[in-house]
């Protein structure tokens, strides 16, 4: 088991902390890689939800995601013990040789992959958040994991 992909709504929300609220994502350090991700502001799309940043602790991400309301579009959020340096995972073994944890990619507002190294984790996930509010949730393997880059945008 490598991960857990699923669709959720294209839509205005909290979606990344509804996700992630279920695993423990304070332990690690976040690298935010490209995407298109905006705060809603008076009801309409306002200032980029990441803006400049690169990396925030996880603390720091738990307070992003969970204060306002936003639009995702696209998303790539790597997770380490400790980013010291730009994490270059681009493939899954780059993943796997790693000190990445975790991946969380978006695509076109609705797609989301999810690897982790935890089969635990992976398991929580589903259990506790994806499968019963999200659709076409399958179970991410080495038989059926057709993506090619570990990127979003």
């Amino acid at each position: 088991m490598r991960g857990v992909s699923f669709e959720i709504p294209n839509k205005y929300g909290k979606q990344l902390f509804d996700i992630l609220k279920e695993v423990d994502i304070s332990r690690w350090d976040w690298q935010i890689g490209g995407g298109e991700a905006y705060v809603i502001e008076n009801g309409t799309l306002g200032t980029d939800l990441f803006g400049t940043i690169t990396n925030l602790t996880g603390k720091e991400l738990i307070k992003l995601i969970s204060e306002n309301e936003y639009y995702l579009i696209f998303a790539d959020l790597k997770a380490s013990m400790k980013i010291e340096s730009e994490l270059k995972i681009e493939t899954y073994e780059d993943f796997l040789e790693s000190d990445c944890q975790f991946v969380f990619l978006l695509v076109d507002s609705s797609y989301v992959t999810i690897y982790s190294k935890s089969k635990a984790t992976i398991q929580s996930l589903y259990d506790q958040a994806v499968a019963a509010k999200y659709k076409k949730v399958e179970f991410i393997t080495d038989s059926n994991d057709e993506r090619t880059i570990l990127i979003a945008f």
